[in-house]
């Protein structure tokens, strides 16, 4: 068994405290947080030990999970790296793209595990689509939420968006070659609503929108790709896939007519699917992975090289923003 520390025990902490209390691969060990009446409230709560700080947290623990505010993400992870603990962080994985690669190197001389909570690779939708995905040309993404405090001290880019660079880049196998972007701060002192066109060299393009100041939530990615066209909705978890396939023995089961392309080619039809979603806890089955990934000594699902690919995408997402704002 994997013996566990939390750092940070806010809203998404306390989240991660009670998926890691359910996972027979780890034994939770206690937490730590900065604020000294949180951590008394957590520790009643949950019924966990609280330790004075980060240092005698890692001292005694396998394993590392980084719930605190992104600024200090760097500076957590990269002493319990060297301390060779192995570290499950949050998105975004820390503030900078700097700081990220450099991160890379050093989980890399640790050599232990590094998984990053780019949670939406674990949503049900998201894995029920992912075998239909195969060479898509053309992605589109909206992550519409409506407006809350928390999270505001970072532009959408970073707050939102980054789920959807990670899907994109992890479903596009081609090199980014080009990103475009304009957005507007309405509310807040950073962009709020931001679309994004990352073009790739396979001829792949992918236009993202974010925005944190809508009327209603809408999460949901559509694929496009040849013959096929699947739908993601993160937000209620349905996907949905339309195919065109060869008719095979004159029959159809199809609601939709046949499809005749001429020139004495194959007859086709286009064929719904809305593959089975299993209802599980997106946050739990990452930590669920990475304790598998510790146990049988297999790359992690998310990398730190994803987490800081990722990031490194968004950074060229908040530069063009920015341009686009002063010109």
């Amino acid at each position: 068994m994997l013996k566990i520390g939390v750092i940070g025990a806010g809203h998404l902490g306390k989240i991660h405290l009670k998926c890691i209390r359910q996972i027979p691969d780890f034994q939770l060990v206690g937490f730590y947080d900065k604020e000294e009446w949180n951590s008394v409230s957590v520790s009643k709560e949950f019924g966990v030990r609280s330790f004075d700080s980060m240092q005698e947290l890692v001292k005694v623990v396998d394993v590392i999970d980084i719930v605190t505010p992104t600024l200090a993400h760097f500076e957590i992870a990269s002493y319990a790296l060297k301390q060779f603990k192995h570290v499950f962080i949050e998105k975004p994985i820390v503030a900078s793209a700097e700081e990220a690669k450099k991160l890379v190197d050093i989980a890399l001389e640790a050599n232990v595990k590094v998984q990053v909570g780019h949670v939406e690779r674990f949503n049900p939708a998201m894995i029920a689509a992912l075998p239909f995905i195969d060479n898509p040309m053309f992605i589109e993404v909206h992550r519409l939420a409506t407006f809350n405090p928390r999270g505001t001290d970072v532009p959408v880019i970073l707050d939102l968006m980054i789920h959807d660079i990670d899907i994109v880049l992890h479903t596009v196998h081609a090199n980014l070659r080009k990103v475009s972007a304009s957005g507007v701060a309405v509310i807040t002192n950073t962009a709020d609503i931001v679309s994004a066109r990352l073009e790739f060299d396979n001829g792949c393009v992918a236009n993202l929108t974010a925005s944190r100041i809508s009327l209603s939530p809408m999460r949901k990615a559509r694929f496009f790709q040849r013959d096929a066209y699947i739908s993601v909705d993160f937000l209620n978890k349905k996907t949905e896939v339309a195919r065109l396939q060869p008719i095979h023995g004159g029959s159809t089961s199809s609601v939709f007519p046949i499809f005749e392309p001429g020139n004495g080619k194959e007859a086709k039809q286009v064929l719904f699917e809305k593959p089975e979603i299993k209802h599980t806890n997106a946050i739990q089955e990452e930590l669920v992975s990475f304790a598998k990934a510790i146990i049988e000594n297999t790359t992690p699902l998310v990398t730190v090289s994803d987490g800081y690919l990722s990031l490194k995408v968004a950074y060229q997402i908040i530069e063009k923003v920015e341009n686009s704002v002063q010109s």
